[in-house]
């Protein structure tokens, strides 16, 4: 199956001119004084933000930051990262966001990657010292002298700027709000030359292995892919008027920058935290009246086992009670979670030209598994340092590896796994999805992930690892349920029993498959053979 979502075709767009300069103006024209952000010691309206981030941009072009270069921006979730985002947006530089997960060595290796000419940071960012941190990265910085900076391992970093402190070491630049840097109207007239095809953002791919890849995108493509997000959040929380969501992704992701954009849109509170705690989270769900989360499953898992939980006055947000652990899990027909897009289309698939293809490459009717191929403006311009026959096919499409169905007069796309997820068992495709998706529905499991495990006789086994809802659940129970409803192929020959503090995540919030089916093999985790 080829082709568009129904009713979107290339010439739509979400504001005359799709950049974001243009959508915050238009944000503040319609609702200034809405509150935007929430943090638990901050909040921002959309008139704010302009306000703050017009100082910050201008502060950058006094300091020759202009467009295309390429900014660093090493915030935790928070009132800050928001407001410098805006404000490298609004003069066309480049905004590379950088995880304040990383160790020294990975923030050294994606300020190399990404040609980072200037880096902005606070004094620090929640327990660390950030000036420490850079100087792990960079040791050559402890022999600096001056601000404009010289380092062979960082060829094109010139400036590290710090926004707080009151010392600040000699090799970074503190900012000030300078009421005499460049005047309004110089800022007017740089926004006005901001271009729906000039870069917007460069955003780095979180994995477990591997360098990540710097996804590329432009003001338009940013702009058009981010204008269903409110909708589509109030769809998943079942929420009417103004959306109040707490956003538990990192704004260094695409996930947190579909939220913190996608907010630009319509009337959106953004609630989030500078780190996922499930205490406060549900502090600050309780306090502004959440009407829902936006995060992974292992999150929201472990609000439910706060032991707070119970307590809570939840009314607002009636899914974090009462609703699937995956949010991608509200309203499917058959047990496969809508598909949740990826960085490669800035977190929507609106303005994007999709093509479901079997292992020949032809086109699959609705209802029929195949692998997803992208293209059109709704994807992104492609990988920095990647030239284009690199990234995408002869006809222009992207093969991403994910497989995926649709149903007829549904828009949404059902998301059956990698290819590299699926599990061989005697020779059948088992997507471990689709058994996650039954064992999940019983009522004593809270969490299920489904591996492929190495069989001598089968290829792979299906192995299930559970964590009770209760004190305890009964296997074999457990299998003979799950063979009512899946074909003997799928059902687990191999069990695990554990508690969710044991299951491992990535920094991004996602499971961790690779280390937990370690943990299986190496014995760490003890197994149920049935």
């Amino acid at each position: 199956m080829c082709g568009r979502p129904a009713g979107v075709g290339h010439n739509h767009c979400v504001t005359p001119r799709p950049t974001v300069p243009a959508l915050l103006a238009r944000a503040v024209e319609r609702s200034g004084d809405h509150t935007y952000l929430i943090s638990p010691t901050d909040r921002l309206t959309y008139r704010q933000a302009q306000q703050r981030s017009a100082a910050a941009a201008r502060w950058l072009l006094a300091e020759g930051v202009g467009k295309g270069t390429r900014v660093g921006l090493f915030f935790p979730n928070g009132v800050d990262w928001v407001v410098w985002w805006l404000a490298v947006a609004r003069i066309g530089a480049l905004a590379v966001p950088l995880s304040t997960l990383y160790t020294p060595a990975e923030i050294a290796k994606v300020a190399r990657l990404a040609d980072v000419a200037v880096l902005i940071a606070p004094e620090r960012v929640l327990k660390f010292d950030v000036a420490e941190r850079f100087e792990a990265a960079w040791p050559e910085l402890r022999a600096q002298r001056s601000t404009r900076l010289a380092l062979p391992s960082a060829p094109y970093l010139r400036r590290i700027v710090f926004t707080s402190g009151a010392d600040v070491p000699a090799w970074a630049v503190p900012w000030h709000d300078a009421a005499d840097t460049v005047p309004d109207d110089v800022l007017a007239a740089v926004e006005a030359e901001v271009s729906p095809a000039d870069l917007a953002v460069v955003i780095h791919t979180s994995g477990s292995t591997a360098d990540p890849k710097g996804v590329m995108h432009t003001h338009g493509t940013l702009v058009r892919q981010t204008s269903t997000w409110p909708a589509a959040i109030r769809a998943v929380t079942k929420s009417e008027g103004a959306a109040r969501i707490l956003c538990a992704m990192p704004f260094f992701w695409v996930g947190g920058l579909l939220a913190v954009t996608g907010a630009l849109h319509e009337p959106v509170t953004v609630l989030t935290l500078p780190r996922l705690e499930p205490g406060a989270a549900l502090d600050l769900i309780e306090r502004e009246r959440a009407t829902g989360v936006v995060g992974w499953p292992a999150f929201t898992q472990r609000m439910r086992e706060h032991p707070s939980f119970a307590d809570r006055d939840l009314d607002s947000a009636p899914l974090l009670r009462d609703g699937p652990l995956d949010i991608a899990m509200v309203d499917v027909p058959d047990g496969f979670p809508v598909h949740r897009t990826m960085s490669e289309t800035a977190g929507g698939f609106a303005h994007t030209d999709m093509c479901i293809v079997d292992d020949d490459g032809n086109p699959v009717p609705d209802g029929t598994v195949g692998e997803l191929l992208i293209r059109g403006i709704g994807v992104m311009a492609g990988y920095n340092k990647r030239e284009r026959w690199e990234t995408f096919d002869e006809n222009g499409w992207y093969h991403t590896g994910d497989r995926v169905y649709r149903v007829a007069g549904d828009s949404r796309l059902f998301y059956v796994g990698r290819t590299t997820d699926l599990i061989k068992a005697a020779g059948a495709n088992v997507s471990p999805l689709e058994v996650e998706a039954v064992i999940e529905g019983f009522a004593d499991v809270a969490q299920c992930l489904v591996l492929g495990i190495d069989d001598a006789a089968r290829g792979e086994e299906v192995c299930a690892v559970v964590v009770p809802a209760g004190a305890d659940v009964d296997v074999d129970a457990l299998t003979a349920r799950t063979r009512e409803q899946l074909s003997a192929y799928k059902v687990p020959t191999r069990w695990v029993v554990t508690t969710s503090d044991r299951i491992p995540t990535l920094p991004s919030g996602k499971f961790d498959r690779k280390t937990l089916r370690t943990m299986v093999v190496d014995g760490v985790l003890t197994t149920v053979d049935r």
